[in-house]
């Protein structure tokens, strides 16, 4: 619990007007889009600049109180819930776009501004910013960073990690160092920017903008069997066409997203391929004609082609509804991201299918199939005890089943709480090891956002 002394500090450091102690307004900040963990922080504190939060880092840091750094709150891993209460670091003042440098295909951000903001940025002036999280017009950069956030569109393009040049930093102990720069090349010493990238805690960013795409197609396949349209993407990509976009959703799924947008999408399929292809013209008209061409080789009953923008932009926002769309069913939807390498997806698909039944649970299927990750989607009530307990023994067969294939237990989402169990399965007793050396090194009075990615591993260490 923090003092009146204490709160009377954090104010003298960033202003009165910046600090948030009553209950009434710290419960917005005691759970994120993951909802199932809710913790109570002890302060909201929103700094200014990027002194003001190292100035609350180090008083934080002097005083062991624990900080969990928020964007707005759409992390699926319970990775921003305050767990050792403490204080809840907020970004809102820090949403400028400070800098889009043409010459060096770069833009510097603070981390509090959108996602989509970046994209338009850059579209405006003829350049291109790809991560494209389905959160992407409520997320905030920084979140983005801290769980390499994907998107639709990283089968191509990549994620988070691929666009991130440099990073203004806040150690745990205060001070600010700056990693990476305007630069193709920096081999200077260890690449702290990629270790900070993912690691579920970082402030600060630059990312770097590449070519706006001239033109694309966007197509919709339609299947009677699942395994047929998983197999599907294995022909696509072993026939070296890298789409924009290929995502998965099974019937289930589509009835649900239809029922939301009403756009007409095709019920009677057991299984949909969203397609999409961009670059310049010709590229994008013979690739079509491919993929139009493999879907059907691989019994694909229908393969439809959006004849306007419009029409291909419906689809592509009915993709981006679907946790939307599945969270109106029941009141709780636990949404998850086995990954496989793309040649496992088929038995990927059949393995979360034939587990739902083995534990008779609802699990809805849909991801992005192109780059092997799954979002196996999970409709249940969480105040149905014996139903939660046959829903956590079918996830933890589904992440093993994903590891076994030779994928992981989370693609983008990060561990944050919700993989806390079963990061042990992809990383190894050494892995954990090493990992725990690098949080000691860094944080050695543990007060970055405590709780998360690490703490059942430090259990584990201590056992071995």
């Amino acid at each position: 619990m923090l003092t009146n002394e204490m709160k009377a500090k954090l104010s003298d450091m960033v202003g009165i007007e910046n600090v948030e102690t009553d209950n009434a307004s710290l419960l917005a900040y005691s759970y994120d889009a993951t909802a199932r963990y809710q913790a109570m922080p002890d302060a909201m504190v929103a700094p200014r600049n990027a002194a003001e939060v190292a100035a609350v880092v180090k008083w934080c840091n002097e005083n062991r109180i624990p900080i969990v750094a928020r964007g707005s709150g759409t992390n699926l891993c319970a990775g921003t819930t305050p767990t050792a209460g403490g204080i809840v670091l907020t970004f809102k003042h820090m949403n400028r776009i400070l800098e889009i440098d043409e010459e060096n295909l770069t833009i510097t951000v603070q981390a509090g501004v959108f996602t989509k903001d970046i994209f338009e940025a850059a579209q405006e002036v003829g350049l291109f910013y790809p991560p494209d999280p389905g959160s992407m017009h409520i997320s905030q950069i920084g979140g983005n960073i801290s769980e390499n956030s994907g998107g639709l569109r990283g089968l191509k393009y990549g994620v988070t990690r691929d666009y991130v040049l440099g990073l203004e930093i806040v150690l745990p102990n205060g001070e600010i160092i700056q990693t990476g720069g305007k630069l193709a090349k920096d081999v200077a010493g260890y690449d702290l920017t990629r270790l900070y990238v993912g690691s579920e805690g970082t402030l600060g960013v630059i990312t770097k903008a590449i070519p706006q795409p001239e033109t694309k197609k966007t197509m919709l396949a339609l299947y009677h069997d699942i395994d047929a349209a998983a197999e599907t993407v294995s022909a696509i990509i072993a026939n070296r066409i890298i789409p924009a976009t290929l995502e998965f959703l099974d019937q289930a799924t589509v009835k649900v997203v239809e029922d939301f947008a009403q756009i007409g999408l095709p019920t009677e399929a057991k299984a949909v391929l969203l397609i999409e292809q961009d670059g310049a013209s010709e590229v994008v008209d013979r690739d079509a004609e491919k993929i139009v061409r493999l879907c059907k080789e691989n019994q694909a009953f229908d393969v439809q082609v959006a004849k306007t923008d419009e029409q291909a932009e419906q689809l592509m926002t009915a993709r981006r509804s679907a946790l939307s769309a599945l969270s109106r069913l029941k009141p709780t939807t636990i949404l998850e991201d086995a990954t496989v390498p793309r040649s496992e997806i088929p038995k990927m698909v059949k393995a979360i299918t034939e587990i739902a039944e083995k534990y008779g649970v609802t699990i809805c299927t849909f991801g992005h199939a192109g780059d092997g990750n799954l979002h196996p989607t999970c409709l249940t009530d969480a105040r149905n005890t014996e139903e939660i307990e046959l829903v956590e023994k079918a996830f933890a067969e589904i992440f093993q089943r994903a590891v076994d294939l030779g994928g992981t237990i989370t693609g983008e989402h990060g561990v944050g709480m919700m993989k806390l169990p079963y990061l042990h399965l992809k990383a190894g007793e050494a892995g954990i090891a090493a990992m725990q050396s690098i949080k000691k090194a860094l944080d050695p009075n543990g007060i970055m956002n405590p709780g998360k990615m690490l703490a059942i591993i430090e259990e584990k260490v201590g056992e071995a």
